[in-house]
């Protein structure tokens, strides 16, 4: 059951960007700061990628665990809502089918993909070694 007022929880939702989120900013400055170039947002693209890297033709996609369905078991912020679960189930649902979908779509284009989930921009080093790696 959830703790606050529907008022109060729809307030709370509505507040929540898609674009520009402290996560997503993150890491543009880690990619900036190890040398590379790219574009936000790039609407021609499959799932509108948060970060595109087109000299590599890579996209880095930087995924709230909530609204994206983080999996990994140590993340909380992935779990599953426990009220109001006959429209959250299927919205999360959706949400990881088009994430996949358009990961689908980039790779027969000739792209690349990664995705950084929010609980990973905690530590940037992290980061840091997985857009190295990525982009090598």
């Amino acid at each position: 059951m959830d703790t606050i007022s529907k008022k109060r929880r729809s307030r709370n939702m509505a507040a929540i960007r898609s674009k520009d989120t402290a996560p997503e900013i993150l890491v543009r400055k880690v990619v900036h700061r190890l040398g590379f170039r790219f574009r936000i947002h790039r609407n021609e693209l499959p799932g509108k990628p948060d970060l595109v890297l087109s000299r590599h033709r890579s996209v880095i996609f930087v995924h709230g665990c909530f609204w994206h369905q983080h999996s990994l078991r140590a993340c909380l912020d992935g779990r599953k809502p426990k009220s109001n679960l006959g429209y959250w189930l299927p919205k999360l649902r959706k949400n990881m089918a088009r994430d996949k979908k358009n990961r689908e779509k980039l790779r027969r284009l000739g792209w690349h993909s990664l995705t950084i989930w929010e609980c990973q921009t905690k530590d940037p080093k992290l980061v840091a070694r997985r857009i190295k790696e990525f982009l090598r």
